[in-house]
């Protein structure tokens, strides 16, 4: 039978204005939308990853970058809007509302494979199919929300605007969506995890790490559980992800240190590589991550620099001791000169793909890892944390220093403790690596809250440039204070934004307001 779909209104808001409705409904989609063969569904479900990323949303928004002022001519409009917590009205293939449709894209061609697993009668030959579109669907609504709405809490979820969960494939023109509340969405995002996760079967695919394959489905299940603040699931998929010897999956920063070290972007690539026990889950996109965050100008207005790194981050004092050229194994990049303050992990590479190789022209691109060994390790330490498993948290915390800092075997209960009480809580311009916590749970005076700012401390250099410090900041009701560098100091400070700010909350896309979609408050 020749199926048919539209994509929702979601996603193509301003398309339908340009092109008539019934030559629209007569077009197929693309070559894989007639889905009558076992092979086609599964061929489907590549596009039901995003092909946009949301990273440079959350890492400009978040406190991992400094504002180096008018006179860095390296930034633009977008930049400054993202930086800022402003409403976005910049056209970017990173912007929000490219996020927002790469998200409700690949959502509904997860639906679509569902419906035809259904059609079909559920054969038990499509479960991984169907358990890889559940997956990914809970993904990109996970990622929605925790962009587009205010972050999970108890007190406020009910009530909270949340997004429209899709779960079934579009049949209408002009469907009329309500958002929900963020409890509806993560109840739903729970539900399909636990329903697809059991069916994930790494053996269909022909390069796991490009899939949601039972590792990376576990590590997004703990990451999930976590912000939902259910500890011991968080704990339960964690170790489900890293197995009974977490230290056999963890990246080998000695051999990724023996890279040259010029240029930034070999050991960027082989960071990304398939190849590497480590990478639960890569994902591709149309992106400037490899450039805004790699050895080149492009962005260097906007950047983490020499500042926050030696104060806040890379560079600051560690539980294991004050900086040195050879604390780390893999040393952070430090690029320096007019205009030019970037203090950078090799994270993401600069790729790019020729449309017309004669001409050289085509799209910038990059690949970043959805999912890690190293950050499902750290999701069940603060876990661990949260249940005053201080013994567990500390091997855990242990476990990646050994594996990244040269002195890491130090890193003991007494030495996370007399780190975390030797620092004042963090001011604009007398930074420090502790800030004040505002979370909607109890965190205890002492103990706790020590392991709580030394866990936070190593999340924040381990998932530096991938954005989720953006989400931590939101989790913890950390507040925010703009500045701007000069001359290697804080020249002055601007805007705040305080825990459960209204910014917190990107803006949906104007289009889909245009369409009838109820807008963040502001």
């Amino acid at each position: 039978m020749k199926r048919k779909y539209i994509l929702p209104i979601l996603t193509i808001a301003g398309v339908l204005s340009c092109t008539s409705c019934n030559d629209y409904l007569d077009e197929m989609p693309d070559n894989r939308a007639e889905l009558n063969t076992e092979a086609k569904i599964i061929s489907l479900l590549v596009s039901a990853y995003p092909k946009n990323d949301y990273v440079m949303c959350a890492e400009m928004a978040s406190d991992n970058t400094d504002d180096y002022g008018e006179t860095n001519p390296y930034g633009g409009r977008f930049y400054e809007q993202l930086y800022n917590w402003m409403d976005v009205t910049e056209s970017n293939n990173e912007s929000p509302a490219r996020v927002w449709e790469a998200c409700y894209g690949a959502i509904a061609a997860a639906n679509q494979a569902l419906s035809a697993i259904e059609e079909m009668g559920n054969p038990a030959s499509l479960n991984p199919a169907r358990g890889e579109a559940l997956v990914c669907r809970a993904y990109g609504h996970f990622i929605l929300v925790n962009i587009f709405s205010q972050h999970y809490t108890k007190q406020y979820a009910d009530k909270d605007l949340g997004i429209t969960y899709m779960e079934k494939p579009e049949t209408a023109l002009s469907p009329k969506y309500e958002r929900g509340t963020v409890a509806q969405v993560y109840e739903r995002i729970e539900a399909d995890l636990l329903a697809g996760i059991p069916l994930i079967n790494d053996a269909i695919y022909s390069v796991p790490k490009y899939h949601f394959n039972m590792k990376a489905a576990n590590a997004f299940a703990s990451r999930f559980f976590l912000y939902y603040q259910k500890w011991d699931e968080a704990i339960k998929y964690a170790s489900l992800a890293l197995s009974s010897a977490p230290q056999t999956v963890l990246r080998n920063n000695v051999e990724l240190a023996k890279l040259p070290r010029d240029p930034l972007a070999k050991v960027s690539t082989q960071y990304i590589s398939a190849a590497h026990k480590c990478n639960f889950l890569l994902l591709t996109a149309y992106s400037q991550l490899g450039t805004v965050y790699g050895a080149y100008y492009t962005g260097s207005r906007y950047a983490h620099g020499a500042v926050i790194s030696k104060t806040e981050t890379l560079q600051a004092e560690g539980p294991w001791g004050t900086y040195s050229a050879n604390t780390f194994y893999l040393a952070p990049w430090v690029y320096g000169g007019t205009n030019l303050d970037k203090v950078l992990l090799p994270r993401v590479p600069y790729l790019f793909e020729y449309t017309d190789p004669v001409a050289g022209t085509g799209y910038t691109r990059s690949v970043y890892t959805g999912f890690t060994a190293e950050e499902t390790l750290l999701n069940r330490a603060e876990a661990y944390i949260m249940k005053k498993d201080y013994v567990n948290a500390t091997a855990d915390m242990k476990l990646w220093a050994d594996n990244t800092v040269k002195t890491g075997a130090k890193l003991t209960e007494a030495s996370i403790e007399a780190w975390a009480n030797k620092f004042n809580y963090y001011t604009p311009t007398v930074p420090t690596p502790k800030k004040k916590l505002a979370p909607d749970f109890v965190i205890e005076e002492g103990k706790q809250e020590n392991f709580i700012q030394c866990l936070l401390f190593i999340r924040r250099h381990e998932t530096m440039h991938s954005g989720l410090r953006w989400f931590d900041t939101k989790r913890y009701g950390i507040e925010l204070t703009r500045r701007i560098i000069q001359s290697g100091k804080v020249a002055s400070t601007g805007d705040v934004l305080k825990p459960r700010d209204n910014r917190c909350a990107m803006q949906i896309p104007a289009d889909v307001v245009a369409a009838g979609l109820t807008p963040n408050p502001r």
